[in-house]
């Protein structure tokens, strides 16, 4: 329970803030905001919670939006193929109806890392010529009548990096998260904590490289990017490799095997 401090709160999907708003409702020191963890500097503001002692982020997606088959992000269940955490903006229906071969091979190869990113493609395509590509199951089903035999026998839905990328590219998940840790670590004062749980290699290694040039103090020139200059570290790390779960959490929640707690201290 929260009994001392102040809590902010923030997520873009209006279901979680609407669930976070009814389970906060009788603790006046939490507030809700609906937004992205790109506006968490601006939000701090206007709650009057700068500076913080801490902030976590928890990146991806959350069971509730993987387990309702509505939301259109499991290739579980059938549904709508949507996958917008917000319910505002392109949804994946739209990506996979519109977007050129090449440019959807570029989008599974960059944020599913889908080494049969032309193939799937492909098979993307020419199914849409023959009707459009309107749900989850649909989706699925093309990605593996595209993908060879031995990725279907393979560990792992075949169609699992697939939607990965599609979801990423919808939520712009890449895009926005540089900006949502410096928004972080901006707000929080000498001595406070940015934690992060990823889930995938993606998005930890974005989170590594920032927590990396922090406590190095290595900074590219705005010249040449490729080359840096040392000035005072701004953080310290407080597990260089990070935390993983251990059996026994893997064992209650065999969603978190792929997470990975990383955390630095602002100096």
């Amino acid at each position: 329970k929260l009994t001392t401090g102040r809590l902010l709160a923030i997520d873009q999907d209006p279901d979680a803030v609407r669930a976070a708003s009814e389970r906060l409702k009788s603790y006046p020191c939490a507030a809700v905001y609906r937004g992205n963890f790109a506006d968490l500097a601006a939000a701090a503001e206007k709650f009057g919670m700068v500076p913080a002692d801490g902030v976590l982020f928890d990146l991806g997606v959350s069971s509730y939006q993987f387990d309702n088959p509505a939301r259109g992000f499991s290739y579980r269940a059938d549904a709508p193929l949507d996958m917008r955490m917000s319910r505002t903006g392109v949804s994946a229906r739209d990506l996979v109806n519109t977007l050129s071969e090449r440019e959807l091979a570029r989008i599974l190869f960059r944020y599913g890392e889908e080494r049969h990113a032309r193939s799937i493609a492909r098979g993307i395509v020419r199914a849409r010529e023959k009707a459009p590509v309107e749900t989850t199951l649909q989706l699925a089903e093309i990605v593996k009548a595209s993908v060879p035999a031995a990725a279907r026998r393979g560990p792992g839905h075949p169609a699992r990096r697939t939607f990965q990328a599609l979801r990423i590219q919808v939520n712009a998940e890449l895009d926005r998260l540089p900006a949502g840790l410096d928004a972080a670590f901006s707000v929080l004062k000498p001595g406070g904590r940015l934690a992060v749980i990823t889930f995938q290699s993606l998005e930890d290694r974005i989170v590594k490289r920032r927590m990396a040039a922090w406590s190095s103090g290595l900074v590219p020139t705005p010249q040449d990017p490729r080359r840096a200059y040392r000035r005072e570290p701004k953080a310290r790390l407080l597990f260089r490799k990070g935390l993983t779960p251990s059996e026994e959490e893997i064992r209650e929640n065999p969603r978190c095997r792929s997470a990975r707690l990383r955390v630095c201290i602002k100096l």
